[in-house]
């Protein structure tokens, strides 16, 4: 597999960075997310942490979307509070974004800068949950 980066979509970053600053408070709200729609539309969230469990911003960006009616995303990104920077989603995070926008570039952070890559190649050797589905008919 060759990874392809394609351009960064800065203001995203930025808009992600801007509510990890601004609404991240505490332990509960550590990460944020944005999300750009095809037509242009940034959506923001944060995630909800719970000791049991919870949704990470991404997740929570995915429900936040379709409240505004945004079924589709073109790039994501997640950024940590405190300044931590761009921050790549968890496994659970990557299968969700697959199954939900197989099509969706994620911003992804290294020691080399960021880069946008597809959500595909953040899996590889996927399990794709629409292929797997059994036809009703």
């Amino acid at each position: 597999m060759t990874t392809q980066n394609h351009p960064v979509d800065h203001e995203l970053v930025e808009a992600a960075a801007h509510v990890a600053r601004t609404r991240c408070r505490g332990d509960n709200h550590t990460m944020a997310a944005a999300g750009r729609a095809p037509d242009g539309r940034i959506v923001t969230a944060v995630n909800a942490y719970h000791f049991t469990g919870g949704p990470c911003a991404e997740l929570v960006l995915i429900g936040a979307a379709a409240a505004q009616g945004v079924y589709e995303l073109a790039t994501i990104v997640a950024v940590g509070d405190r300044d931590r920077g761009v921050v790549p989603p968890c496994g659970r995070c990557r299968q969700v974004l697959l199954d939900y926008f197989p099509g969706v570039e994620v911003i992804v952070g290294d020691g080399d800068g960021i880069r946008a890559v597809p959500v595909a190649e953040l899996l590889p050797a996927s399990y794709v949950w629409a292929d797997h589905q059994l036809d009703t008919e």
